[in-house]
């Protein structure tokens, strides 16, 4: 999938290639023209990402190539073990989580999950959990709480599933619970934002120690479509809904809602996955070691604060 604002990079790495095999096919030298082309591609690439729009971000958060929960927690884990069910219902397929190790040390990780392909999109709920699968995040928390093992969500959601037989089972109360009880865990919870984070679907395990987000990605109360729709009755003002919410992750950043950017590669996640799954790794371990050295009680109490103080005008 090409997005609008990539096509004038594509143009260029299309020219590229003919050139490179040009070269291949002739005798002719024109390595200095190549050289510049790479050069220019570059510095192109930099001025065009340094410089999106609150809107393309967004876009980019939604790229069909983008890295999911399970190939972060399959790159950086050496023995993931998915555990399966509420205990209630069923298994939610939007949400996973399970035990898996980095660098000698075990972490609950837990995250939405979206599908690569229509048949995965729909298995998968298009990321969007129902109470079922909020209920299970809860009680592997508790698990990893049990065993005292620190807790990794990862965030990647459109939102809760808001259909009538999810509100029928709870989805409300499912959420305001695991907000509830993700205040008191007793373990060190680290939360990353990796795609979207849309409202009480993302914050339903988005309660942390430490929450982060990816650089390209968003969290807010609502979607820009959504926003649009209601204040314009239109999502064709879908861009600027988006930077009036101010949803990017400097925003968040800016605003005190978040504790730290982690970087992507040049072009996006989804251009290099082992390089931002090692930055997500050394994000989870620098953010664990901190955490590890702090009582129960002062981890608790900063969590509280943290939380209770924002939207708060001194």
């Amino acid at each position: 999938m090409l997005l609008e604002f990539e096509q004038p990079i594509v143009e260029l790495e299309n020219k590229l290639a003919g050139m490179k095999s040009l070269a291949e096919d002739s005798d002719v030298d024109i390595s200095d023209a190549i050289k510049k082309l790479e050069n220019k591609i570059v510095s192109l690439k930099k001025e065009t990402f340094q410089n999106l729009t609150r809107w393309q971000r967004v876009q980019l958060s939604r790229h069909p190539d983008r890295p999911y929960t399970l190939d972060y927690i399959y790159e950086i884990t050496d023995d993931f073990v998915e555990i399966h069910g509420d205990r209630t219902v069923k298994d939610d397929k939007a949400m996973v989580g399970g035990f898996g190790t980095v660098d000698d040390q075990t972490f609950m990780f837990i995250g939405q999950q979206k599908g690569r392909n229509t048949k995965q999109r729909q298995e998968r709920n298009f990321g969007m959990a129902n109470p079922e699968g909020y209920r299970k995040a809860l009680r592997l928390m508790k698990m990893a709480e049990k065993f005292n093992k620190p807790i990794v969500t990862l965030i990647d959601t459109p939102g809760a599933f808001p259909g009538l037989e999810a509100e029928e089972r709870g989805q409300g109360e499912a959420i305001a619970r695991n907000l509830k009880e993700m205040f008191m865990l007793k373990v060190p919870v680290i939360c990353i934002i990796i795609g979207e984070g849309a409202s009480g679907g993302a914050l339903g395990i988005a309660i942390g120690d430490k929450v982060l987000m990816l650089e390209n990605t968003w969290y807010s109360v609502i979607s820009p479509e959504s926003c649009s729709s209601i204040l314009w009755r239109s999502w064709d003002y879908k861009e600027q809904a988006a930077e009036a919410l101010k949803l990017t992750a400097p925003d968040m950043l800016k605003n005190k809602l978040i504790d730290g950017i982690i970087p992507e590669p040049l072009g996006g996640a989804h251009t290099n996955l082992k390089a931002v799954a090692d930055e997500v790794k050394k994000t989870i371990l620098k953010n664990f070691k901190a955490l590890d050295k702090k009582s129960v009680e002062k981890r608790i109490e900063e969590r509280i604060n943290k939380f209770s103080g924002m939207g708060v005008v001194k």
